[in-house]
């Protein structure tokens, strides 16, 4: 057996997901041939990726039929690999491969929580993360991430004065509550708050990033605006939760994010607080907010259900006390959040294979 027989092979090998081969989807990384030990590497969004099994069988299957020999070793080492489909010429961010919004129609659903624990989720896997928190009126991440108080660095960066985002779990953090005392209210007018966005942006090294994770603040307004028309957004995380005055809400943000000119597609909808499971019964489940309206709301509108975040103790503890739920030994929560970063991680490798990428 060669390199090319092996390969011809594998283009029988079906991602479950996507419903096309191995080899034409560009995730076979490396193929190693000792004897009757045959090891390749597949890459995959998420090494955490459910169907990793199933694909690893399939590879065990067809280099064994090839070689007409059961004994054969096959090994199947999988890693993670984010792709973009952003050019190699992009002046804004250009070291960003996934830039992604996470909005809400309103407050009060935990779309800050989503996107810290997402953000960790996703660096779990070992890639490159970073977390802007653009709710200027109301910032969360420095006391989510335990760094209140804290203050960012200047650095000079190709002869140019840059804010160097602080760093905590693994994650590149940056928030107007770094720069301004959490006592004191932020009373700006719209044009100042689009200007201290538009400088997260342009005046904030944040250098390689495989997704930056962008916490926007409630509602459809002059920052929404602002960021979709500066920033190359990947993608358009929903957050909501089950009750029908949230979904009302819910829909006003799909319907801001699904006009053509905004640019920016919505990867899918999230259902946060989708239901009360006590830390003493894990396995119950008490739909205290009404059951699965976010999945419904998905379904109306023909997005991606992203999956179901419980309302959980814990969560709120971890976010009070700084130190995110998805470090927890909450098992519950951890999982919820993990099958989400999963689904996420997954719809942008789809997206971004159908379009142009790199």
């Amino acid at each position: 057996m060669t390199e090319d027989d092996i390969l011809k092979a594998l283009k029988n090998v079906i991602n479950p997901d996507t419903k096309k081969d191995i080899v034409s989807l560009n995730m076979v990384a490396d193929i190693k041939i000792h004897g009757k030990n045959i090891a390749l590497t597949i890459m995959v969004p998420m090494t955490s990726a459910p169907y990793k099994g199933e694909i690893n069988e399939q590879c065990e299957n067809v280099i064994r039929e090839l070689a007409q020999d059961a004994s054969v070793n096959v090994n199947v080492t999988f890693t993670s690999k984010v792709n973009s489909k952003r050019s190699l010429h992009e002046t804004v961010l250009p070291k960003v491969k996934n830039i992604i919004a996470v909005v809400s129609g309103k407050g009060g659903v935990g779309k800050s929580t989503v996107a810290a624990n997402l953000a960790l989720a996703l660096a779990k896997d070992g890639v490159k993360v970073g977390l802007m928190d653009a709710d200027i009126y109301g910032p969360s991440a420095p006391i989510m991430f335990g760094l209140r108080g804290d203050r960012p660095m200047m650095a000079e960066i190709e002869g140019k004065g840059k804010i160097v985002p602080l760093e905590k779990f693994g994650i590149k953090v940056m928030s107007i509550g770094f720069l301004v005392d959490e006592r004191q209210a932020v009373v700006w007018r719209g044009p100042m708050v689009s200007s201290a966005v538009r400088q997260f942006v342009t005046d904030v090294y944040w250098d390689e990033l495989d997704y930056l994770i962008i916490d926007m603040p409630p509602g459809t307004g002059d920052i929404h605006l602002t960021l979709m028309q500066l920033v190359p957004v990947t993608g358009v995380i929903i957050v909501t939760t089950p009750q029908d005055v949230a979904l009302a809400d819910a829909k006003k943000g799909i319907a801001m994010f699904s006009q053509a000119q905004l640019d920016a597609p919505i990867i899918g909808l999230v259902e946060n607080m989708a239901y009360f499971t006590p830390a003493e019964l894990p396995e119950n489940k008490y739909y205290i907010f009404g059951k699965e309206g976010g999945k419904r709301l998905a379904s109306e509108y023909d997005l991606n259900f992203l999956g179901q975040i419980p309302l959980v103790q814990s969560i709120r503890e971890g976010g009070d006390k700084g130190i995110p739920v998805m470090l927890s030994e909450d098992s519950v929560s951890k999982k919820a959040f993990l099958d989400f970063s999963d689904e996420v991680a997954k719809q942008i490798y789809i997206q971004n294979k159908s379009s142009r990428s790199l």
